[in-house]
């Protein structure tokens, strides 16, 4: 059994463990409700983009119109843009959407290249021997859309190089504070049919579809809206994944500083318990000394 001395260190150990979970909760607290603004911020903008693109290129001959909406006739590469985040301690959160990642491209028949957005996703798909064309870290605190353009405008250019034949963005998307989802979402070429941005933004238009009246031209229109649209595809992803980065670690640190609470009062009873069996050993032994004296 440990020394009272080696237990008293302990115990001082965990508790200043504690009090540095307990710190980094308090951040993680603050930084997650400026980060769910932020997500909340920019969804109205991200709908309405949506829903005058889908009315433009639902228009007929969509294939023509624009060649971010033209699908290839074979796909022969695919590049996936992941989404994780600079630092670790918060739980399984990076190591959940390369899991994620790897379950959803792994069995592809064609070979799949990786844009990281993020130190911990970078490092974990080098280590499993991903192809990393791009590494995008150290990313603001609260990144505008100036800051993450790069990201969307690097995948539209594979795109058009035709380096890829399809790219796809896998990001956690926020839901609460105690759930996050790993998600993957085609970016290109754009996908219109059945649910799309509107839902998944929980946004649902009502009433009859709009009216819009285009200047100077469609076309003119797609060549802006499309690349741009993308890049707030990647944005938006990036903001909900700092919020449920956030959230993650904010739990992962109350996790901590819970169970350091409970060690320590484990520890603080076997401290006890060393500490009297020492006592009573003293008494035993003053006892038996005075009882050799007395018989002399």
């Amino acid at each position: 059994m440990a020394s009272a001395r080696e237990m008293r260190l302990r115990i001082k150990s965990v508790k200043n463990i504690s009090q540095v979970t307990r710190a980094l909760e308090t951040v993680s607290a603050s930084k997650v409700r400026k980060a769910i603004n932020a997500v909340t911020a920019t969804r109205s903008y991200a709908t309405k983009a949506w829903q005058v693109l889908r009315h433009v290129a639902e228009q007929p001959g969509r294939d023509s119109l624009h060649p971010l909406l033209a699908k290839r006739k074979s796909v022969n590469n695919t590049l996936v843009v992941v989404v994780t985040g600079d630092r670790g301690l918060a739980g399984a959160y990076n190591s959940n959407v390369i899991r994620f990642a790897s379950q959803r491209f792994d069995p592809n028949p064609v070979p799949v290249k990786y844009i990281a957005v993020g130190r911990k996703g970078r490092d974990l798909l080098i280590r499993r021997g991903k192809k990393v064309i791009a590494d995008f870290s150290n990313l603001p605190a609260a990144p505008n859309f100036a800051d993450i353009s790069a990201i969307g405008h690097l995948a539209v250019e594979e795109f058009n190089t035709g380096s890829v034949d399809e790219v796809y963005l896998v990001y956690t998307d926020f839901v609460n504070m105690g759930r996050q989802i790993a998600t993957v979402k085609k970016l290109l070429p754009l996908e219109l049919e059945g649910e799309g941005l509107v839902e998944d933004f929980g946004n649902k238009p009502t009433g009859p579809a709009a009216a819009y009246e285009y200047e100077p031209d469609m076309r003119v229109i797609l060549d802006e809206i499309i690349p741009r649209f993308t890049a707030l595809q990647v944005y938006q992803a990036v903001l909900e994944s700092q919020a449920s980065e956030h959230a993650a670690r904010m739990i992962a640190m109350r996790n901590a500083t819970d169970n350091a609470k409970e060690l320590v009062g484990a520890l603080q009873l076997a401290y006890n318990k060393v500490r009297q069996q020492g006592i009573t050993n003293d008494i035993l032994d003053i006892v038996g000394g005075a009882e050799a004296l007395s018989a002399k």
